[in-house]
């Protein structure tokens, strides 16, 4: 089969597009072939080696769309023929995968192959937080830094759709507002012009935010403290920034406020059972069509270094998809 091959760390160069084995698949798997992928920030840093030490050569590529060609002897709640989106254990880059049934979910009728190869890390990832970690309440404030992102942009229609009262969103100029308050944002608050702890106490009168999503980290998690509602909780599930932010534990206990901390790989892989409800709620959302995905370009997959190349320049908008299909 053919499938995109990491050869050394490093740039979009080191990606191959290369002749290799069909991969072998156990009792509790299913073979797929995939249809279309997606292209994740994820999937870059671990071209750079900055997600832990891949061995070489390796397929990249967390998510995909396709369809189930085979099903593993213990496989009870899938079968041949069905739609389905999955998470891969070894890359999604590939004409051809295997993923554990509990990391593979089946398609209703009514959602696109495209809409299902750009939902499932943004739109997983984003319940997660919201309705999992955060426990939103109806009515309350949430703040999104990174808010023209596709978890961002993902999160903010999710926050709504759970209960919200208002959504707030930071964005890092005035070119991304628009994308943010497209997706349905009440207010963008524009990093580059504005003090987002200053604003953001100014929309609440003061009060602050009850669910604040950072995955900036460094003094950006250390600012949104002091914007953080008595009882509100601050979820860090990632470092975009590349900095370490410092918490201090006398900010917690006599406002009652958390710091909780998430991350979708580590659930994927210690407890993917969590993963079962949420693709549910989300799928219902995405054939009932009250969640939009954004989706922006399409490459071939033998393209797949232009596409990254595309993501890492950071001008692209809404989900890059990888088109496996001849």
């Amino acid at each position: 089969m053919k499938a995109i091959l990491v050869t050394e760390l490093g740039g979009p160069e080191t990606m191959k597009y290369a002749e290799v084995e069909m991969p072998t698949m156990s009792s509790t798997q299913v073979l797929i072939r995939v249809e279309m992928t997606s292209v994740n920030f994820a999937d870059i840093k671990s071209r750079y080696g900055k997600k832990g030490a891949a061995k070489l050569p390796f397929i990249p590529g967390l998510d995909a769309t396709g369809v189930i060609e085979q099903v593993g002897a213990e496989v009870q709640s899938l079968k041949v023929g069905q739609r389905v989106i999955a998470f891969p254990a070894n890359g999604s880059y590939a004409e051809y995968i295997v993923a554990e049934e509990c990391l593979t979910f089946a398609l209703p009728d009514q959602i696109s192959t495209e809409t299902a190869a750009a939902c499932p890390v943004v739109s997983f990832t984003s319940y997660q937080l919201l309705a999992k970690v955060a426990r939103i309440a109806k009515g309350e404030t949430v703040l999104i830094h990174a808010a023209a992102g596709g978890i961002g942009t993902t999160a903010i229609q999710l926050a709504k759709l759970l209960g919200a009262g208002r959504v707030i969103g930071t964005v890092g100029n005035e070119a991304k507002a628009e994308i943010a308050l497209s997706a349905g944002a009440d207010h963008v608050i524009c990093n580059d012009r504005e003090d987002f702890v200053e604003s953001v106490r100014a929309l609440t009168d003061g009060a602050g935010a009850d669910v604040i999503l950072d995955s900036i980290s460094g003094t950006v998690s250390e600012r949104s403290l002091e914007c953080l509602a008595w009882y509100g909780r601050l979820v860090h599930f990632g470092n975009a920034s590349g900095e370490i932010g410092q918490i201090k534990t006398i900010d917690l206990h006599a406002s009652c406020r958390s710091v909780l901390g998430f991350s979708f790989g580590t659930t994927r892989k210690l407890r993917p059972h969590l993963l079962q409800d949420t693709a549910k709620q989300v799928l219902d959302y995405l054939a009932n069509g009250q969640l939009d995905i954004k989706i922006g370009k399409h490459f071939a997959l033998e393209e797949a270094a232009s596409a990254h190349a595309l993501v890492e320049s950071r001008a692209s908008t809404g989900k890059v998809l990888l088109d496996v299909r001849s």
